[in-house]
């Protein structure tokens, strides 16, 4: 069940242009939200506006770099002029820099690359819209994490950010514990456009844990990880 939400919610989802973040994006602006779809090329995020039919008009797009802070800034500043508020995040960016070397051997310039991404991007969203969501005294945050955290079959790119990514949601959710500000992370299927996947993503199947978390009730859960709407070990 999806809770009854007030219909000038504004949702921000980040790599919304495809798969899993557009299927978000989707089913977000089903629920009546305001939703902004950010992606690193704006063309992709105009193509994927086309795709989304009669709710494109609830839909907007912006261009946004994770691993740069003024790029984020910017968004945030952007949404808060034109929309006044936010009060759900979805972080959805992931990249893999992976050569297969192992861990003991890897250049650690291929690590920061990865976790410029996946850690300090999703860092650098919350930091920002949190002046919004403390002002409304609501907010959503939903980190798209990975099971593979983990896998000790996952590259170590994955398992590194991922694990980052699922401690950063607890630490967050803690200190936000007392703001009306509920933090997760959820650990779609993995498919061939996800980092470290195989197969195809079953998006729609994997967006019903994030919308779920998206709009969950004040008294709703908080810092934990989620497959399929039941928690798992991270």
């Amino acid at each position: 069940m999806v809770h009854t939400l007030a219909p000038d919610r504004v949702a921000v989802v980040m790599g919304g242009n495809r798969g899993l973040g557009l299927e978000l994006v989707r089913r977000l602006a089903e629920l009546d939200m305001r939703v902004v779809l950010t992606c690193r090329v704006a063309e992709d995020g105009r193509a994927a506006i086309e795709r989304l039919g009669g709710l494109a008009d609830r839909v907007a797009v912006r261009q946004v770099d994770v691993s740069d802070a003024d790029s984020v800034a910017w968004l945030v500043t952007w949404v808060n002029r034109r929309l006044g508020r936010c009060d759900v995040l979805v972080n959805n960016a992931d990249a893999l820099f992976d050569d297969d070397a192992a861990a003991a051997s890897v250049d650690l310039e291929l690590v920061r690359r990865t976790l410029e991404t996946n850690l300090f991007g999703p860092w650098r969203l919350v930091q920002g819209v949190l002046p919004l969501m403390r002002a409304a005294g609501y907010g959503r945050i939903v980190n798209v994490s990975s099971g593979s955290a983990a896998d000790p079959r996952a590259a170590w790119a994955s398992r590194v950010s991922m694990s980052a990514v699922n401690a950063l949601t607890r630490v967050f959710a803690d200190e936000l514990a007392g703001d009306g500000i509920l933090v997760n992370a959820c650990c779609p299927e993995a498919g061939a456009d996800q980092a470290g996947g195989s197969g195809p993503l079953d998006a729609s199947t994997s967006a019903d844990t994030a919308v779920w978390l998206a709009t969950l009730p004040d008294d709703g859960p908080t810092g934990r990880l989620w497959r399929g709407r039941s928690p798992i070990d991270s």
